[in-house]
């Protein structure tokens, strides 16, 4: 009887070797699936987390996920990577895990590691921590579904789409070409414009242009005079690093409006929804009276305004999306400044520190527009107006804390501009991005959709308005991957 098995086992291999002998010798994945390389340009927050999307995909796939980001370590970025334990997230921990679908992944962490709790404004270095651990485990294996991540500690400097419009090269600084099915440009925000005219200042080394770039603010004495230009959460940093550093010397802010950004409230139950009412609005004015109403029923309640605010989180986008360009433009003329500080609000600690440097005069305000820097020796002279009158500052250090560049006509990367001027990239006519359709892909100079370039991040400020914020970004990562998936399909 075993006799007679091992014969027919025999036979049986002998008639399907043809076809089980390939799979059985050679068997690799991408007999199955076909292989896809997807480039992702910058490793700072949102290119991260496309990354981990890509990872956590379902199924069975084959290819190779490049980052391309030429800090030391991918994952954290320019806006997690300062080693400065003064700089608080501005936003408590329990909104800021990495997964949509994992709402209490980053609060886990911050307890398995003793780090703090939920309800606590962590330093931005501890974040960086923790999207630095996320992306080392990407980069030390395959991913569960197959797929495999390559960081290029380089920057790209071109891009080139193919004549079929179906793959991209993407140039990096040593001259290695990468192909691509797919290109991400999470691109992050761009040094702020230059506050004033074109001038000999912007070399100076006591002009701070871009007070995120490493050690940007290392050669101020603790006695030298400072002038910032801008009061947001820049700024707030800014003088909480001024402040931790020991340093002395009076500091002036010049600021059109001298708004600072609200401080938090106490942890407060969430405001209803009330969306239904805006949904059909189509001007600021109308919007804007209707979230009035509600802030003003509020605080008549003996309630807080801020879960007004934030109950339109979820709606921020097609609010925006509803107003016509005449009302965006009305929007950004009128409103943005004051939506930026009751909308991006402050670590009550942080508002403490700012509000003590100001009652102690160690903060001194002084409202206008910077009109041009000038530069005598070591000293650099700020001119100012504000309605019809006009002032000179002298002072040693100058610091633009006016917020990022946005808008892609005025951006020089050299990878940016390769895309622009083959037409590939759109930058929108107000000024806050680049034009993409509903999925993140780049519109070209006939408004087709590219099958190969998408973006996100502060990149689709013309889509969103707001698209700079972790729960924002994330939720972008998710979609596009989604979006990305139907490469294998």
């Amino acid at each position: 009887m075993g006799r007679a098995l091992q014969h027919r086992a025999g036979l049986l291999r002998t008639i399907f070797r043809p076809f089980f002998g390939p799979i059985r010798h050679h068997f690799h994945l991408s007999h199955l699936v076909q292989d896809k390389t997807i480039t992702i340009v910058g490793g700072g927050f949102s290119g991260s987390m496309v990354a981990l999307q890509l990872a956590r995909l379902p199924g069975l796939l084959a290819g190779t996920v490049h980052i391309v980001e030429p800090r030391p370590v991918p994952g954290p970025g320019l806006a997690y990577t300062a080693r400065r334990p003064e700089y608080l997230l501005n936003v408590r921990a329990s909104s800021l895990s990495a997964f949509p679908d994992e709402p209490t992944h980053f609060a886990d962490w911050l307890r398995r590691n003793e780090l703090g709790g939920e309800h606590d404004f962590c330093s931005r270095q501890t974040y960086g921590r923790y999207l630095q651990e996320l992306v080392a485990e990407l980069l030390a294996g395959p991913a569960a579904n197959g797929l495999s991540f390559q960081w290029h500690e380089q920057a790209a400097v071109a891009a080139a789409v193919g004549p079929t419009g179906q793959d991209a090269i993407i140039r990096v600084a040593d001259g290695t070409e990468l192909r691509s099915d797919a290109v991400v440009l999470a691109l992050g925000n761009f040094p702020p414009a230059s506050p004033a005219p074109p001038g000999s200042y912007s070399s100076h080394p006591n002009f701070h242009g871009n007070p995120w770039a490493p050690g940007a603010l290392r050669n101020i004495g603790l006695d030298d005079e400072v002038l910032l230009i801008g009061t947001g959460l820049t700024a707030v940093d800014v003088l909480l690093g001024l402040r931790a550093d020991g340093h002395r010397a009076p500091v002036t802010v010049v600021s059109r409006h001298q708004r600072w950004p609200v401080a938090h409230g106490p942890l407060q139950a969430a405001y209803p929804d009330f969306y239904a009412e805006l949904r059909h609005l189509h001007t600021v004015l109308e919007v804007l009276d209707v979230v009035r109403r509600h802030a003003r029923q509020q605080i008549a309640a003996g309630h807080d305004w801020r879960p007004v605010i934030d109950s339109l989180r979820p709606h921020l986008g097609r609010i925006w999306a509803a107003w016509p360009t005449s009302e965006q433009q009305r929007f950004l003329r009128h409103l943005a400044s004051i939506w930026a500080v009751v909308r991006h609000r402050s670590p009550p600690q942080n508002d403490a520190i700012v509000r003590d440097m100001l009652a102690t005069g160690q903060v001194r305000m002084h409202s206008g527009r910077v009109s041009d820097i000038q530069v005598e020796g070591e000293a650099l002279v700020v001119h100012t107006r504000h309605r019809r009158s006009q002032q000179v500052l002298r002072t040693r250090h100058v610091i633009s804390c006016t917020g990022p560049l946005l808008d892609y006509r005025r951006i020089q990367d050299s990878l940016v501009k390769s895309l622009r001027e083959a037409g590939h990239l759109q930058p929108d006519s107000l000024g806050l991005g680049i034009q993409t359709n509903e999925r993140g892909a780049l519109l070209d100079a006939g408004q087709q959709a590219s099958s190969v370039l998408f973006t996100l991040g502060p990149s689709r400020r013309p889509a969103y308005f707001e698209s700079t914020a972790v729960p924002e970004l994330r939720q972008q990562a998710a979609a596009l991957a989604q979006t990305l998936s139907r490469l294998w399909q």
